[in-house]
């Protein structure tokens, strides 16, 4: 793969991937921007072995959860109050940081696949194929943590 090809790919699924990263680090940004940055690098690194055997966002996807698998590895995520994980500002424009914050709590209390699998079928539009392929679980396994990840997440947001 061309470097002018990979650019041309990766633009298309650079906020994309952003959020599903942003999900995973219950809005912390800067910690999702660290690890979309890292699975960028590693994706342009391996883009040699890029056969075209699966669409370029489901392998790109598949290298950034990875990325967050190994830094889960590393250190164990310290639970960080959702406002300081937001980096809330103190203007006008403060309201809309606040937007999602009900969904990210929520979310936090998900077990790693669920909130991956919901992050990928509900905020990225992938099909159960394609979330089997990035999570490397069979396609009833997804449609499992689909279903328990609705049933958790309606347990925790108020309505």
């Amino acid at each position: 793969m061309t470097r002018e090809r990979f650019v041309s790919l990766v633009r298309v699924e650079q906020e994309p991937l952003r959020r599903f990263l942003l999900a995973l680090c219950n809005g912390d940004s800067a910690l999702a921007d660290d690890l979309a940055q890292d699975a960028l690098v590693r994706a342009y690194v391996a883009s040699g072995s890029f056969l075209g055997l699966s669409k370029f966002s489901t392998w790109l996807f598949r290298i950034a959860y990875n990325c967050y698998i190994d830094f889960c590895r590393k250190t164990k995520p310290e639970q960080t109050p959702i406002e300081a994980a937001l980096n809330i500002p103190s203007d006008a424009s403060s309201d809309a940081s606040f937007r999602y914050q009900p969904l990210y709590q929520a979310l936090e209390h998900l077990p790693e696949k669920e909130k991956a699998a919901i992050s990928l079928f509900y905020f990225e539009d992938k099909s159960i194929r394609e979330i089997s392929a990035i999570l490397s679980i069979p396609q009833g396994t997804v449609k499992y943590h689909l279903s328990q990840g609705r049933n958790h997440l309606k347990e925790h947001i108020q309505l």
